[in-house]
C-alpha cells in the first residue's frame, strides 16, 4: 500500500477518534483534518478549499436561511398550532405530531422545525394529560423520517448527492428519496403505534424545583437582631463576593422584593438564599443569620406576582454555545437569573457561572414576565412554557411561495437546487422577510466549516488509493455473498458511526469507500450511496446521534437507556426495510 494511502487512513482513524471523543468541536476537527491534508500535500490547495465552494456546502447554508424565514414569519408555528387542536388522545396526538413534523422536515431544516415544535408538543402533553416523554422521542425521530423524503430534507442528502456528482454518477433528484422515505415513515409510525406503549417511558412532570434539585441549594434564612448585616444592603455586605451566595428575595414585613441589591436589611427580614451547603453554613455563623430548618422549596416560592420560573433550552446555532454565563453576563444581558442547569437529564453541580453551555442544555430561569417574552423571541433559546397565540405575519404566504418556487424549479430541473436556494435567499432579503444580518446569523457555521473541512478527506481517499484498499477489505469479508450483503454492511457501518459521531462526517468518510466497493463489484454505486444517505440521516440509538435527540433529552426527562430501548429496534427495522427496498428502487 502506498505511503500516501497509509497517511490518509491514519488521518481517517484519527478523525473518527476525535469525532467520537467529542473532545473538540466537530468544525474544529474538520478544519484540523484539512490542515493536516494540506501540510502533508495529500491534496492540492485548490482541492483543499474545494469544500467551501462545494454545491452541497453552499446549498446547506442557503437552506438554513430559508428555514429561518419560515420561523420568523410564524409560518412553521402556525402550522404547528393546528396540530395542537387535533391531538385529542394519545394515539391521535402521536399520529398528528409525527405526520406534521415529517412533512415540514422534508422541506426545511429539521432542527429548526423541532425547535418550534418542542413547546407545542409540551402544550399538547399538558392539555391532554399525556407524559411529554411519550411524545418527544417520536417528534425527534419523525423529523428524521421527513429528512430522508427529499433532497433538501437534510444536509446529508445534499452532501452525498454532491459526492455522487463529483464521482461522475450524477446528482440525486429532488424527490428521488421519496418512495423509500415514505416506506420508512410508515414503518416508523406503525412501530410507535404498536410498540410505543411499552418502549416509551412515562415520566410524570415534576415541579421544576424538584426536577433541578434546587432544594439542596436554596433555603430561607432570617436576619437575627444582632446580625452585623443590619443597616447594610446586599451590595454593601458583599455576600456574593465573600460567600459565593445569591440573595434571590427579601421578605420584609410581608412585602417581597426580588433581587434586593440596595435595600437595607433589618432584624427579622427573611432572605431566600441560593448557595452551596458549606457556604450557607459559613454564612449562618459569620453573618448572624438563622436557618429555617422547616423550609421546603416549591415552585410557588420562586414565583410571585409577575416573577416567573421557566425552562429555556440552548437552541441549535445559539451564540451562547461554548460560553459561560459569566462571559456573556447573562443576568445583565437578559435581566434574568439562572438558578440551575441540566445537561442530558442531570443537574450540573459545579459553579454555574463556570459552565460552558452546550446544545440542548436546559436553564432554569427566573425572570419577570416581559423578560420571559424576550427570551421566547430570542433565537438562542427554546422556552418550554405555555405558547402564546401566534399569528402568521402578512409575509408568511410570501415565504411559503419562495420555498415552493425553490423546490419546484429544482424538481422540474429548470435550475440546480444550489441556484434556486441562493435565489430564494436573495428574494427573502430583498422582500424584507429577513434582514441581511438575520440571514447571516441563521447559518449554522459549525456545519458549514465541518463540511468544508472534511470533504477534501474524501478527495484524498480517492487519490491515494485508501478508499480502494478499504473497499477491497470490505469485499474480502462479505463480497462473495453478493451486493445485497455488501449493501447491508454499508448501511450498518453508517448507522453505527452516525450514533457515535457527526452524521455528515460519517457520510463523507464512507461515501468514497462505498463508490470504490461498487466499482470493484462491477455494480452501480447509487444503491450503496442511498444506503449511506438513509443510515446517516436516521440516528435513533443515542441522544448524541442526531441534534434533534439532544434537543428533546431534557424536556422529556429522558435517560440514555430510553434512546437505546426505542432507537435500537427502530434502527434494526429501518435496516431491514432498506436492505429489502433500496435494491428494488435503485438496481445494482
Amino acid at each position: 500500500m502506498p505511503l500516501d494511502a497509509i497517511l490518509v487512513i491514519s488521518i481517517l482513524v484519527g478523525a473518527v477518534a476525535l469525532f467520537v471523543s467529542e473532545k473538540y468541536p466537530i468544525d474544529f476537527v474538520g478544519l484540523l483534518v484539512l490542515g493536516v491534508l494540506l501540510a502533508l500535500k495529500l491534496v492540492t490547495p485548490q482541492e483543499g478549499i474545494s469544500g467551501f465552494s462545494n454545491p452541497a456546502t453552499v446549498t446547506v447554508a442557503a437552506m438554513f436561511i430559508l428555514s429561518a424565514g419560515l420561523q420568523k414569519t410564524g409560518a412553521t408555528a402556525a402550522i404547528g398550532r393546528l396540530m395542537v387542536r387535533f391531538g385529542r388522545n394519545y394515539f391521535t396526538a402521536l399520529v398528528v405530531i409525527m405526520l406534521t413534523i415529517t412533512v415540514i422536515s422534508a422541506f426545511i431544516n429539521n432542527t429548526a422545525a423541532v425547535a418550534v415544535f418542542i413547546p407545542l408538543v409540551m402544550v399538547i402533553a399538558k392539555r391532554r394529560k399525556i407524559a411529554a416523554s411519550r411524545l418527544l422521542i417520536p417528534l425527534s425521530y419523525a423529523s428524521q423520517f421527513g429528512g430522508v423524503c427529499t433532497l433538501i430534507g437534510t444536509s446529508t442528502n445534499l452532501l452525498v448527492s454532491a459526492i455522487s456528482e463529483q464521482a461522475g454518477y450524477g446528482a440525486f433528484s429532488m424527490f428521488e428519496f421519496t418512495r423509500m422515505g415514505l416506506i420508512l415513515f410508515t414503518g416508523g409510525t406503525l412501530f410507535f403505534l404498536v410498540f410505543g406503549r411499552w418502549l416509551l417511558p412515562e415520566r410524570k412532570a415534576q415541579e421544576l424545583a424538584v426536577a433541578y434539585q434546587l432544594g439542596e441549594y436554596i433555603t430561607e434564612m432570617r436576619v437575627r437582631e444582632n446580625s452585623p448585616l443590619i443597616g447594610k444592603s446586599v451590595l454593601e455586605s458583599r455576600l456574593g463576593e465573600e460567600h459565593d451566595v445569591t440573595i434571590l428575595r427579601l421578605l420584609h414585613v410581608k412585602e417581597a422584593t426580588w433581587a434586593p441589591l440596595r435595600q437595607p436589611l433589618m432584624g427579622g427580614d427573611v432572605l431566600l438564599v441560593r448557595g452551596r451547603i458549606a457556604e450557607l453554613m459559613r454564612l449562618r455563623s459569620s453573618a448572624g443569620l438563622e436557618l429555617n430548618v422547616n423550609f421546603k422549596l416549591r415552585d410557588a416560592t420562586l414565583q410571585t406576582g409577575d416573577m416567573r420560573l421557566v425552562q429555556a433550552l440552548i437552541a441549535p446555532g445559539s451564540d451562547l454555545i461554548g460560553h459561560t454565563l459569566k462571559e456573556i453576563d447573562f443576568r445583565s444581558r437578559y435581566r434574568a437569573l439562572v438558578l440551575a442547569i441540566q445537561r442530558r437529564g442531570e443537574p450540573i453541580r459545579e459553579k454555574l457561572n463556570s459552565i460552558r453551555l452546550g446544545l440542548g442544555d436546559a436553564l432554569l430561569v427566573q425572570a419577570h414576565a416581559p423578560q420571559i417574552e424576550e427570551l421566547r423571541s430570542d433565537s438562542d433559546f427554546i422556552v418550554l412554557d405555555e405558547v402564546p397565540g401566534l399569528v402568521m405575519q402578512h409575509k408568511a404566504p410570501l415565504v411559503l411561495a419562495i420555498l415552493a418556487a425553490v423546490v419546484g424549479l429544482a424538481a422540474l430541473k429548470i435550475l440546480p437546487i444550489m441556484v434556486t436556494a441562493i435565489l430564494g435567499c436573495l428574494v427573502m432579503v430583498l422582500t424584507r422577510c429577513l434582514r441581511l444580518e438575520e440571514a447571516y446569523r441563521a447559518i449554522n457555521w459549525q456545519v458549514i466549516f465541518l463540511l468544508a473541512g472534511i470533504l477534501p478527506l474524501g478527495i484524498a481517499m480517492e487519490k491515494s488509493g485508501a478508499a480502494g484498499f478499504l473497499a477491497e477489505q470490505a469485499i474480502g469479508m462479505v463480497g462473495t455473498m453478493g451486493p445485497v450483503a455488501v449493501l447491508a454492511v454499508v448501511y450498518l457501518m453508517t448507522s453505527i458511526m452516525t450514533d457515535t459521531m457527526s452524521n455528515n462526517a460519517a457520510a463523507v468518510l464512507l461515501a468514497p469507500i462505498a463508490i470504490s466497493t461498487a466499482v470493484k463489484l462491477g455494480a452501480d454505486p447509487r444503491p450503496f450511496l442511498m444506503a449511506i444517505t438513509f443510515a446517516a440521516s436516521t440516528g435513533f440509538s443515542t441522544p448524541v446521534g442526531y441534534q434533534t435527540n439532544t434537543m428533546i433529552y431534557n424536556p422529556g426527562g429522558y435517560k440514555y437507556t430510553d434512546f437505546l430501548r426505542t432507537g435500537v429496534p427502530l434502527s434494526i427495522l429501518f435496516w431491514i426495510l432498506s436492505v429489502i427496498f433500496i435494491p428494488r428502487f435503485w438496481s445494482f
